[in-house]
């Protein structure tokens, strides 16, 4: 259990907002440049101000509910199983993808599911294939059952 997050019901506050702080400035960032290379040439800097302004706090908004929305899903699906493994993530993106695209009509919402699920599964195998991959580097390998111990002089104990 990771005791360093908030309880759940502060923790999905807490994802809105840092998911909708990182689509805010990603949404600066993307919108700017956008604004930027559509404006004429005098009024670049007035049209990357103005695309900013209109299309980067929907970026941050969009993310935000993303976030909120699969950090709760999260919660509820670790307070039903009473464990904490990579299928919760799993489970919650895929809740979140379909709760998303439900405006859609029920065929979206089950495309919108599946490709959100496997979204997640895929960010969960690379999580976990970087960390066994990195946990090799330090794993103590036993010498063989045959081998001599080692000699006094080797260790430093003469």
């Amino acid at each position: 259990m990771d005791h360093s997050r908030d309880p759940c019901p502060w923790v999905a506050l807490s994802d809105f907002g840092g998911a909708f702080s990182m689509g805010a400035i990603g949404g600066s960032v993307w919108h700017g440049i956008k604004g930027f290379r559509n404006s004429p040439y005098g009024e670049r800097r007035i049209g990357m101000i103005t695309a900013i302004k209109a299309r980067a706090p929907v970026t941050g908004g969009n993310f935000g509910v993303w976030g909120g929305m699969f950090s709760t899903y999260d919660c509820a699906v670790k307070g039903i199983r009473k464990k904490e493994d990579p299928y919760n993530s799993i489970i919650a993106g895929f809740l979140t993808g379909g709760s998303l695209a439900i405006r859609g009509g029920w065929r979206a919402a089950r495309n919108g599911a599946i490709m959100c699920g496997i979204f997640l599964a895929v960010i969960e195998g690379v999580g976990i294939g970087i960390q066994r991959m990195m946990a090799d580097g330090t794993r103590l390998d036993l010498p063989p059952p045959n081998a001599a111990p080692p000699e006094a002089s080797k260790l430093g104990t003469v």
